[in-house]
């Protein structure tokens, strides 16, 4: 869910990427662009959430077309969202370092088309996901683009440090859209992982702004590793750890033995590291929190993962056992 810092150049040096000037070449950095408009990174968390849960939903049995279908319209969803992301934050974008390459801070892309692209790809999401699954999953898919955008990117996140903690539902919203592609309905379960991502986002993303709050602070936008100390971050970011882990916990009963066992080894992994962030800020101690913010990342594809192998071995249940 990020990009990479860049150094500063020196004074007088011109950082602007080099233009093409043959033909087949501009239109490739055009592509590039474009391409770049939906941060393709981000969207590993789209497969992260969703499969699992359409397995889970259709416990035993792996309806493929239903699944590719599904990641289609999910991913044009999130592209939309991320493009129109970044006609919003053009400005801010321009200030930050580790933003400063991004098509619009780079004018690769004028802010029409960006716009022009963006909404074109939330009406393809919306129309693939209504022909292919049902009209709940296109909906929720909508859904999540207005509020990624309308409430997270242009009304929380310069105004207020839970900026992550509220605007993050956005990204929880793939297992609500899988789940309902399977069964045209909401159930606990999928509620249950939209809380566990819901809780993991903010440890997730306080351990990015830890690195680069200087960047953060230059552009405006006040994300608590700006505003607090890293003792009251590493703190909150314990306790949304330990929420995370008890919402994986809460799944356990209608899943097997295989994902009981990652959901609390992984969880207690988890919670080790935290503690020790958190220990390590205490004491005074250099700590590396981009190394914590790549450990988040591999903690939630473990239990997703755990939880997709259980679908498909289909074991008894563990509510079935009592």
């Amino acid at each position: 869910m990020t990009g990479h810092g860049y150094a500063a150049a020196p004074a007088g040096v011109d950082q602007s990427p080099p233009v093409a000037t043959s033909l087949p070449g501009r239109v490739r950095d055009t592509v590039l662009a474009y391409v770049a408009l939906t941060k393709p990174r981000v969207i590993e968390l789209l497969l992260v959430a969703t499969i699992p849960v359409m397995l889970l939903a259709d416990r035993g049995h792996v309806n493929l077309p239903l699944i590719l279908w599904t990641l289609l319209g999910g991913w044009l969803g999130a592209a939309s969202a991320n493009s129109l992301n970044m006609v919003v934050d053009a400005d801010i974008d321009q200030k930050m370092k580790r933003t400063e390459r991004r098509p619009l801070a780079r004018h690769a892309v004028s802010p029409r088309n960006a716009l022009i692209f963006g909404l074109l790809l939330g009406g393809a999401s919306f129309a693939t996901l209504t022909v292919t699954a049902n009209l709940l999953s296109a909906l929720l898919v909508l859904a999540t683009i207005a509020f990624y955008v309308f409430i997270y990117t242009m009304i929380l996140k310069r105004r207020t440090w839970q900026n992550v903690v509220w605007g993050g539902a956005a990204g929880c919203m793939p297992t609500l859209v899988g789940w309902a592609a399977v069964t045209g309905s909401i159930s606990w379960q999928p509620l249950v992982l939209f809380a566990v991502i819901f809780f993991w986002t903010p440890p997730h993303t306080w351990a990015l702004a830890m690195r680069y709050k200087d960047d953060y602070a230059n552009a405006g936008v006040p994300m608590l590793p700006v505003i607090a100390t890293e003792e009251h971050v590493t703190k909150q970011m314990v306790i949304y750890t330990w929420a995370t882990v008890a919402c994986t916990a809460a799944l356990i009963p209608a899943a097997g033995p295989i994902y009981a066992g990652v959901a609390i080894v992984s969880g207690v992994w988890f919670l080790f590291t935290l503690h020790a962030l958190y220990r390590s800020v205490r004491g005074g101690k250099p700590v590396t929190p981009l190394k914590v913010f790549l450990q988040t990342n591999n903690y939630l594809a473990v239990v997703f993962l755990g939880l997709a192998i259980d679908s498909l071995v289909n074991l008894p249940t563990i509510a079935s056992w009592f």
